[in-house]
């Protein structure tokens, strides 16, 4: 168990180097969670103003299908608000 947590942990320091060492990918991978940030920070609002649960997701669907993203809420897994 150990030994794989130790692995993980690995694998991700190699890939925050490579984003490191690779400035044009750094700087893609900040814009893709600036527009993520931006989708989900704007459902928040939604929800906010009152609107349904679904109209919300609906919006933010619509924002996440013009974004190179997997999954039609950028990432955002049904979960209880």
């Amino acid at each position: 168990m150990r030994f794989t947590a130790v692995l993980i942990m690995i694998a991700g320091l190699a890939g925050a180097a490579h984003a490191a060492d690779d400035p044009a990918h750094a700087k893609t991978l900040i814009e893709q969670h600036k527009a993520i940030a931006a989708a989900h920070l704007a459902a928040a609002q939604c929800l906010a103003s009152g609107k349904s649960e679904e109209a919300c997701h609906q919006e933010l669907n619509k924002t996440c299908k013009q974004l190179p993203i997997i999954g039609p809420l950028c990432g955002m897994r049904k979960h209880r608000h």
